[in-house]
C-alpha cells in the first residue's frame, strides 16, 4: 500500500541561493509553515493555511509548533576515528598527529572497536542535527566497512573513504604499497559505492603521507570512475606547506601537488585551505573543487583564518566542517559560532543568513548532492532538523529581545548547541530524539 503523506508543521526556513549573491531572495521563511513529505521525499512546502484543507484524510500530522524547522546539517570534513581522541591538548598539527590522531587511529585495526565507534560517531551527527556528512576513516578497510554499514542502517547520506598512506606515517598505519592500497579502495568501491545513500571518497590524507605513485594511482581513480568524490587537506598550517614545497620541488604550489597527480576536479574536496594564494582560489574555482571551512579546528591548533572573502571573491564552493577530532564540536551551530569569530578576526563579516546557507545547501553545493539534499524543494530528500530556539534560559531571555529572523538566527548561532535539537529526522522518519 502507499505510504500516506506526513505533514510536519512548524516554522519553517531553508535556502534556495546564496544569501552572499541573492540577498533577501535567496531564503524562504514560513512562520506557520508545513512540509509535505511523500515516500521520503520532499512534495511541498507552503504556509500551512494554503496547503491545510486539502490533505488527503489519512496524513500523518507531525506538529512542531514553536520550533524551527530547516534541512538537515551537512557536515563537509569530519574524522569518525578520532572521537576517541577530541580535545586533546596542547599541539599543533604535527605533533597532535603522532601524539594522539595517530594511535587513536590504530585501534581501528580491530573491526569490534570499528563498529562501536562508527555506531557512537553517527549517533553523534544525528543527536546534533547532522544528516550528511563526508568522512574520513582509517587506513583499516574494515573500518571503511564499519562506517558505511552503521550509516546504511540509519539511511543517513554519508561519503567516506579509505585512508591512503605510503610514507612517513607510522608503519602500522602504511599501506604495504601504492598497489595495495589502491586495490584495497577499488574493491571498497564496488561494494559501497552508490549503495542507496553511499558515496565513496577517495582519501589520500595529505600529500606529505602519500608517495607520487600513490597520488597517481588515486587520480587514475579519480578519472576512472568519474561518480567518485575525493577528500585531503590542503594547506592547513605554514610548516606542513614548506614541507610540501620539500617533497614536491617541482609543484608551484601544494594545490598545484594535487592538480599534477589529477585530483582537482568537481566533487574534489580540500579541508582547511588557508594558506593559499588567489591563483590557486582561482584554479578550485575553474576546476570545481570546493573548500570545506573547520573554524573550530583551525583555532584549536592554531592553523590560521580561514578567508572566506577570497574564496568568494574567486568563486569557489566553500562547506562547513567540524574536522572531529581537531575540531572541538559536532554541533554546527557552534561551528557557526566559531566562524564568525574567524571571520571578526579578518575585518569580515559572516550574516546569520549565509552561515545557516552554509550550514545547509552550501554544504550540498560543495559536495554537488544540491539535487538531493540542502533544501526543501519538491523532490528533494526529505532529511530535517527541528531546533528549539528557547531550549535554554539563556536562549529564552535573549529570544525575547530578538525581533527579525536575521536576529534570531545569529542568537541560535552564538548561543545554541545540541541541546537545541529536539528531532533529526531522514528521509522524513525520526532518527534522532530529544529525551528529556
Amino acid at each position: 500500500m502507499p505510504t500516506p503523506l506526513l505533514a510536519v508543521r512548524g516554522e519553517i526556513i531553508h535556502f534556495t541561493a546564496d544569501p552572499a549573491t541573492h540577498g533577501a531572495a535567496a531564503h524562504e521563511h514560513l512562520p506557520d509553515g508545513l512540509l509535505l513529505i511523500a515516500a521520503g521525499h520532499v512534495l511541498r512546502c507552503g504556509p500551512t493555511a494554503q496547503l491545510q484543507s486539502s490533505l488527503p484524510t489519512d496524513t500523518r500530522h507531525l506538529d512542531y509548533r514553536g520550533k524551527l524547522i530547516l534541512p538537515g546539517f551537512i557536515d563537509t570534513h569530519v574524522h569518525y576515528a578520532q572521537t576517541g581522541m577530541i580535545a586533546s591538548y596542547g599541539e599543533q598539527l604535527g605533533a597532535w598527529l603522532e601524539k594522539y590522531a595517530f594511535p587513536a587511529e590504530r585501534s581501528f585495526a580491530d573491526p569490534a572497536h570499528a563498529a562501536a565507534e562508527a555506531d557512537f560517531f553517527c549517533d553523534q551527527l544525528l543527536r546534533n542535527g547532522t544528516t550528511t556528512a563526508m568522512a574520513f576513516a582509517t587506513v583499516h578497510p574494515a573500518a571503511v566497512d564499519a562506517l558505511f554499514a552503521v550509516a546504511h542502517a540509519r539511511r543517513m547520506r554519508l561519503i567516506a573513504g579509505k585512508v591512503l598512506m605510503d610514507r612517513n606515517c607510522p608503519l602500522e598505519l602504511s599501506d604495504d604499497s601504492a598497489a595495495a592500497g589502491d586495490a584495497q579502495s577499488r574493491a571498497l568501491i564496488e561494494k559501497w559505492h552508490g549503495r542507496d545513500r553511499l558515496a565513496y571518497a577517495i582519501t589520500p590524507r595529505f600529500a606529505p603521507t602519500s608517495t607520487p605513485e600513490q597520488l597517481r594511482r588515486a587520480g587514475q581513480l579519480f578519472t576512472d570512475h568519474p561518480g567518485l568524490h575525493l577528500q585531503t587537506h590542503l594547506a592547513e598550517q605554514r610548516a606542513e606547506v614548506a614541507w610540501v614545497a620539500q617533497l614536491y620541488p617541482a609543484a608551484r604550489s601544494y594545490l598545484d601537488v594535487y592538480e599534477r597527480h589529477a585530483l582537482l576536479g568537481a566533487r574534489s574536496l580540500f579541508a582547511h585551505c588557508i594558506w593559499l594564494d588567489d591563483d590557486d582560489r582561482r584554479h578550485m574555482a575553474a576546476h570545481g573543487a570546493a573548500m570545506s571551512f573547520c573554524p573550530t579546528s583551525n583555532l584549536f591548533l592554531g592553523s590560521g583564518l580561514f578567508d572566506l572573502a577570497a574564496a568568494d571573491r574567486c568563486g569557489v564552493r566553500v562547506g562547513l566542517g567540524t574536522d572531529i577530532g581537531a575540531g572541538t564540536s559536532f554541533s554546527l551551530l557552534q561551528t557557526l559560532n566559531e566562524a564568525y569569530k574567524v571571520l571578526q578576526l579578518s575585518g569580515q563579516s559572516l550574516t546569520p543568513e549565509r552561515a545557516f546557507y552554509l550550514a545547509t545547501l552550501g554544504g550540498a553545493r560543495s559536495l554537488y548532492l544540491d539535487d538531493k539534499i540542502g533544501s526543501f524543494a519538491a523532490g528533494r530528500e526529505a532529511d530535517f532538523v527541528v531546533l528549539d530556539p528557547l531550549a535554554t534560559p539563556l536562549l529564552t531571555h535573549r529570544m525575547a529581545h530578538a525581533t527579525t529572523l536575521a536576529e534570531r538566527l545569529f542568537v541560535l548561532m552564538m548561543l545554541g548547541d545540541e541541546r537545541c535539537v529536539v528531532a533529526t529526522h531522514v528521509l522524513g522518519e525520526v532518527a534522532f530524539t530529544a529525551r528529556y
